[in-house]
C-alpha cells in the first residue's frame, strides 16, 4: 500500500508523522531461521519487518555499549587484582616498599584487560556445558 506523504515547510513527512522510509534491504533465510526470527518478533510484539528493523538500528549502539561494559569490567578486575596483591601484606602488618607498590600497579595496568577476557571466556565455556 503506498504511503501518503504530507509536505510540511519544505520537508516531506509521512501521514504517520515521520520522515518517509526510502530504503529496503532483502535477505534470505532457511525455513528454520525464518521460524526462529518470527518467534522472536512475536515475543517482542512486532511483525518480522518491524522487529528486524529495530534489531538492525540497535545493533551499533549496543556494540558501543558492550565496549564500555567491557572497559568497566576490566577496571573492576584491575581493582580486584590490586586488592588481592596489596591486601595480604597489609593484613600481615608488613610494609610494602614503594618499588613493590609501583610494580603491582604496572602489573595490574598491563594485565587487567587480558585477565577480564580470560574470565569471560571461562564463564562462557561453563555456560555452554
Amino acid at each position: 500500500m503506498p504511503e501518503q506523504t504530507l509536505h510540511v515547510i519544505g520537508q516531506q513527512m509521512s501521514a504517520k508523522g515521520r520522515e518517509p522510509r526510502t530504503q529496503s534491504i532483502a535477505t534470505r533465510f532457511t525455513r528454520t531461521e525464518e521460524l526462529e526470527l518470527l518467534d522472536r518478533a512475536e515475543a517482542a510484539g512486532m511483525n518480522l519487518r518491524e522487529w528486524a528493523r529495530d534489531v538492525l538500528l540497535r545493533a551499533d549502539s549496543e556494540g558501543r555499549k558492550s565496549e564500555m561494559e567491557m572497559h568497566i569490567f576490566a577496571e573492576l578486575i584491575g581493582i580486584q587484582m590490586l586488592l588481592m596483591g596489596a591486601l595480604e601484606p597489609l593484613l600481615k602488618n608488613l610494609n610494602m616498599p614503594a618499588e613493590q607498590v609501583d610494580q603491582l600497579f604496572r602489573q595490574v595496568q598491563t594485565t587487567k584487560a587480558a585477565k577480564a577476557q580470560e574470565l569471560l571466556a571461562r564463564r562462557n565455556q561453563k555456560q555452554e556445558k
